[in-house]
């Protein structure tokens, strides 16, 4: 993914995160215009994890890039101040779409 969208022009990937604790420390250290996290990643999960970035960073644009996007419920992503929740299996092409909405 990070090759993929380092590849275009018009965005440029700061930093990637090995896990949710590791992608909070990063995020709060270089204050990106946008964050892409994994439902499953692990010492914390994305949608725990996007819980602690909207308190520090309410205005930047969580995605959720998942495999497992069949198992969510709406409900739990209330409140999450995720902005789209997308299946890897769409391709790399609906990331596209979502970052030019959210950036672009």
């Amino acid at each position: 993914m990070r090759l993929a969208v380092d590849s275009r022009r018009e965005f440029e990937v700061c930093d990637e995160a090995s896990d949710g604790l590791d992608a909070i420390e990063k995020a709060l250290a270089l204050k990106p215009d946008l964050i892409i996290l994994d439902l499953q990643m692990p010492r914390m999960g994305g949608i725990q994890a996007a819980h602690v970035l909207v308190e520090s960073l309410p205005d930047v644009p969580i995605i959720l890039f998942t495999m497992h996007k069949d198992v969510l419920h709406e409900s739990a992503l209330a409140n999450t101040g995720i902005k789209a929740v997308l299946s890897k299996t769409d391709g790399i092409g609906s990331l596209f779409s979502e970052l030019n909405r959210l950036l672009l």
